[in-house]
């Protein structure tokens, strides 16, 4: 990005990873809240996790896009802890038949920090 004494910017490292089923834009020193890793994985129980479905990263100003996935790049992060969330109602209710059912849903989630790219 030009600025207007005609310096550039230097571009700040990220990536674009996949995990749950959905997709995260990662930078170091970040915080992340995703759906819950599995517990009895090894590197879970240490306390690390490492990514490996990289779509898409930047390092230094050159970009990488991945088909559909970066070869050998990952994102290393580092597990913060694991939390459910406030409970969601759900309702079903029938008119004129009587009908209602309530439930409630708590989602869980891990709380990560990213490390490394």
């Amino acid at each position: 990005m030009p600025m207007s004494n005609g310096t550039q910017t230097k571009a700040k490292d990220f990536a674009v990873i996949q995990t749950g089923g959905k997709q995260y834009r990662v930078s170091p020193g970040e915080k992340l809240t995703i759906e819950k890793l599995v517990e009895n994985d090894e590197a879970a129980k240490k306390g690390t996790i490492v990514f490996d479905a990289v779509l898409l990263r930047v390092q230094d100003g050159a970009v990488e896009i991945g088909t559909p996935h970066v070869a050998g790049a990952t994102v290393e992060a580092k597990i913060i802890g694991n939390f459910k969330e406030r409970t969601k109602i759900v309702f079903k209710y029938h008119s004129k038949t009587r009908y209602k059912k309530k439930k409630g849903h708590r989602q869980p989630h891990t709380e990560v920090e990213i490390v490394k790219i």
